[in-house]
């Protein structure tokens, strides 16, 4: 008779921005996202995908399940050390109190960074290996958006990595993670992952070329069963860590060699992309300044991502840098989400709708985010615990308000989120069809939803706080050498292209 494996899962996540003011305690944690043991929500979050999947093995009679914490903090500054030390401990204990374990699924993220920890997944992963042993079988889901270290390809048995960016296949991911750590446990696998380290470090957005057809590359060897499981770290490039930088994962049957040689030649492709994967992006004044010619155009809106004031980056999101150029640019019909400010929220609410109040709002945290504004507005809805979906997840902006002031609505919300879906407009009374321009703050999550909604999008490069180049940023941590810091990081060791046709 087969044997039905005990599994135990848990999610920790955040993305951590080392360069941010912000910093991450544990109230950060419980705002976003936080359930104990057992109190999991029905819907996923991004990477806790895992929890709502096995309990559907474990209805089936598949497995025997023992849910642990699970939670998401919105990216941010360095994790305080006792907040790192709580949640980890957490986790353990609740492994502690029942070693007899044969799985163990884990819902991460990548680039969690803490005070007194440089690769807290790492740290993570081997204590648990530390205490249940070599046996067990440890699955984990990542983030692209993260640093892949020794101590996690040492210590996992499958990590199984987002494909897409924006990441609208986490619920896929955490699937696949759970089906081979099973296959793992029956032995009808023997996984060997093998890694290859890229030396490179940019924006790599499957939304567009080259990226779409290299993704879709990667789909299809594993659906001709090159390999049981390949991934691509991004990297996160506002994280110092020695580990920063793109990577390939292969997760083999037993045949390292194979996969070795499989990860090296598409890390190679991939970093012979590298001056085409970014997007093109403008300044403030140019970016508005094509916005303006376009929407005399077209029908739709025109949409302008400021990339770099993204909370999804863990920055404030309160820049009013593009606000006040659009507002010297007299530009007219124009929407705004969003910006975080929960005090001139609190006062809206106290205002109420319909009022017309002097309001202070945005660029609270840095001098280099444009500076406060100072409006008669209009308080023109409000709405509490407000929400936008992003796939099968919903994402919270908290309490929120749009004001409105010279033919320009703004968005102000109290939980920090960067922009995943046209929700963040329309939740708030706002008309994109009415509109001639919309500004955002995200890098690429918001690419789904709103793409059906506009003519063109913009990509806006704001300088600020966010370390949007590699080559000026100062990294304290990282030692290895990635392009574009290196010219050549690989000291032509590997050709830096492949023939396309090699691995079909």
């Amino acid at each position: 008779m087969k044997k039905i494996p005990r599994v135990y899962c848990a999610s920790i996540a955040t993305e951590t921005n080392t360069f941010s003011p912000l910093k991450t305690d544990l109230k950060n944690f419980k705002e976003t996202f936080y359930a104990e043991p057992n109190k999991h929500p029905k819907t996923p979050t991004l990477c806790s995908a895992v929890f709502p999947l096995l309990r559907n093995k474990k209805n089936k009679g598949e497995i025997k399940l023992v849910e642990g914490t699970a939670t998401w903090a919105e990216p941010g500054g360095l994790i305080n050390s006792r907040t790192w030390n709580f949640l980890k401990n957490k986790i353990l204990s609740e492994i502690k109190k029942s070693k007899n374990f044969d799985i163990v699924i884990l819902g991460l993220h990548g680039a969690m960074i803490s005070q007194n920890c440089i690769d807290c997944e790492g740290d993570l992963i081997q204590n648990i290996r530390n205490i249940l042993g070599t046996k067990v079988i440890i699955g984990v889901t990542f983030d692209p958006h993260s640093h892949l270290s020794k101590k996690c390809l040492d210590n996992a048995n499958i990590i199984t990595v987002f494909k897409e960016f924006p990441h609208t296949d986490f619920v896929e991911t955490a699937k696949n993670c759970i089906n081979l750590s099973l296959k793992a446990f029956h032995k009808i696998i023997d996984p060997k992952i093998s890694s290859f380290d890229v030396k490179m470090m940019t924006i790599l957005p499957t939304s567009k070329e080259p990226m779409r057809s290299f993704v879709d590359k990667i789909k299809y060897l594993e659906k001709k069963k090159k390999a049981l499981s390949i991934s691509i770290i991004h990297g996160f490039m506002a994280g110092d860590s020695p580990d920063l930088g793109s990577k390939i994962i292969v997760i083999s049957d037993n045949n390292k060699k194979k996969a070795d040689e499989l990860s090296s030649q598409l890390g190679m492709e991939l970093f012979s992309y590298r001056k085409d994967l970014a997007p093109k992006t403008h300044s403030a004044h140019s970016s508005l300044t094509e916005a303006k010619k376009l929407s005399n155009k077209y029908k739709k809106p025109i949409l302008v991502a400021d990339i770099w004031d993204n909370p999804g980056g863990g920055v404030a999101g309160d820049s009013t840098t593009l606000l006040k150029k659009a507002i010297s640019m007299k530009l007219i019909k124009v929407a705004l989400g969003s910006i975080w400010d929960p005090i001139a929220v609190k006062k809206c609410f106290e205002a109420g709708e319909k009022a017309i109040i002097d309001l202070n709002f945005g660029s609270k945290i840095s001098a280099s985010t444009g500076g406060p504004i100072l409006k008669k507005v209009l308080v023109k809805k409000i709405v509490k615990k407000a929400y936008q979906k992003f796939g099968s997840s919903l994402v919270p902006m908290g309490d929120c308000a749009c004001i409105t002031f010279d033919n320009i609505e703004i968005v102000l919300n109290s939980n920090r989120c960067q922009a995943f879906s046209t929700d963040i407009f329309t939740k708030l009374g706002i008309n994109l069809l009415e509109k001639k321009i919309l500004i955002i703050k995200s890098t690429n999550h918001f690419y789904n939803s709103f793409k059906p909604h506009v003519s063109k999008i913009i990509y806006a490069s704001i300088n600020g706080i966010y370390p949007n180049d590699p080559k000026k940023n100062n990294y304290k941590k990282l030692k290895r050498k990635i392009w574009p810091i290196v010219s050549k990081p690989h000291n032509n060791k590997y050709k830096d292209s492949i023939n396309q046709l090699e691995l079909f």
